[in-house]
């Protein structure tokens, strides 16, 4: 970095990846502030800079000071240690400031030496203060995952015959005969806890009434008149509940009969075909269902205009994901085992990371907004008319 780049970033303020200090006389706070950026993207401490933007920078006195109050803190007072670069920059006054990376961490969470996680909130920092913000400390770090929650149903709550039906047709092999033998295959295969509770996956996947154990977890669809979310006007409206592949049933139907059809050179009495492909709905609905985040309660929003269709998911990209990313096939799995069942033809799945590209490659217009603030994915298919 040098001094033309240090003025503008200074002068660009405060951010969720920028923080300026004037001085560093505590070495716990810095941990702090380290530990908050290392469990978000990482971030640069501009140290010779005050708040509102000036750059009266160190003296070279305080540089030494500073530098080994910044090891110490790195390596001594967060958890894991942190390996942090600093670059001195040179002002006219001949005074310094000192640039402070922070990586974003590969082995989150990062706490500080009395145990407090530190998250970014904007140009501040606060304490994780609720297990879902925990859990999905965890989740980024590939050592936790929604869908391995207990739920609170044991294996009286599954669908017997549907999950019957997936062991012969999958794994050729019968049902068991005992409680007992049922709830250790269901250890083995991953959908059950040690103490033999249900996990989320085997709910979502295989309970008779998913939605009486996690009833957030439905798609509601709405047809609205015209191109904006009314009160209380409607077309047509239902909520769809069940296992995934009901629900997924269900909203399928919700748009193809809400769908404008085209006769596209045939009689005048054939039923006519959806303007927009099936397969593009398939591709985002199935990515919703397998994809959203399961640490947010709550439903999936299927949303109809006269221009458009709107398929809303808790949760924005996670990781390093981004929607140039996901266009070009890339992915990142939020709920492995449910993505293991899912590929096994509980849905229609043709691989990982190809859905979307897919759904663009048979209808182009379509937009997607990553919300990271609202926790929220969209996909928009665009068209003229339903």
């Amino acid at each position: 970095m040098n001094l033309l780049q240090l003025i503008d970033l200074a002068a660009s303020g405060e951010d969720g990846s920028r923080q300026f200090k004037s001085d560093i006389r505590n070495a716990e706070s810095l941990a702090s502030e380290m530990a908050a950026f290392a469990n978000a993207e990482g971030g640069i401490i501009l140290i010779g800079v005050v708040d509102n933007g000036s750059i009266p920078g160190l003296e070279s006195i305080d540089v030494s000071r500073i530098n080994q109050l910044i090891s110490n803190a790195a390596s001594n007072l967060v958890r894991s240690p942190l390996t942090v670069q600093t670059e001195n920059i040179l002002l006219e006054n001949r005074n310094v400031v000192i640039v402070l990376t922070v990586p974003k961490g590969i082995d989150k969470p990062y706490f500080d030496k009395n145990g407090v996680i530190w998250l970014k909130c904007g140009a501040d920092k606060r304490r994780v203060n609720t297990k879902e913000e925990l859990r999905r400390l965890f989740q980024i770090s590939n050592q936790f995952h929604a869908d391995e929650l207990p739920a609170k149903a044991g294996v009286e709550a599954l669908d017997k015959l549907r999950f019957r039906d997936f062991l012969k047709k999958t794994y050729q092999q019968e049902y068991p005969e005992t409680n007992e033998e049922l709830k250790k295959l269901l250890q083995n295969m991953n959908l059950a806890t040690d103490t033999g509770a249900l996990n989320l996956a085997c709910v979502l996947l295989f309970a008779e009434r998913p939605e009486w154990i996690v009833p957030q977890f439905v798609v509601k669809a709405v047809r609205f008149p015209g191109n904006e979310i009314h009160q209380s006007e409607y077309l047509d409206m239902e909520d769809f509940t069940g296992a995934l592949g009901a629900i997924f049933e269900g909203a399928m139907a919700f748009l193809m009969r809400n769908m404008h059809k085209v006769q596209a050179g045939r009689g005048i009495n054939a039923p006519g075909t959806p303007e927009i492909p099936p397969i593009v709905f398939e591709e985002l609905l199935v990515n919703a269902l397998m994809h959203r985040d399961y640490f947010v309660s709550a439903p999936i929003r299927l949303f109809l205009f006269d221009n458009r269709i709107e398929i809303i998911s808790p949760g924005h990209l996670p990781n390093n994901l981004t929607v140039a990313k996901i266009k070009t096939g890339n992915s990142d799995i939020r709920n492995p085992i449910l993505v293991s069942y899912v590929a096994k033809g509980l849905l229609p799945y043709r691989g990982l990371g190809s859905g979307i590209k897919r759904a663009i490659d048979a209808w182009p217009n379509i937009d997607f907004i990553d919300d990271h603030d609202g926790c929220l994915f969209t996909a928009i298919v665009h068209h003229n008319k339903i």
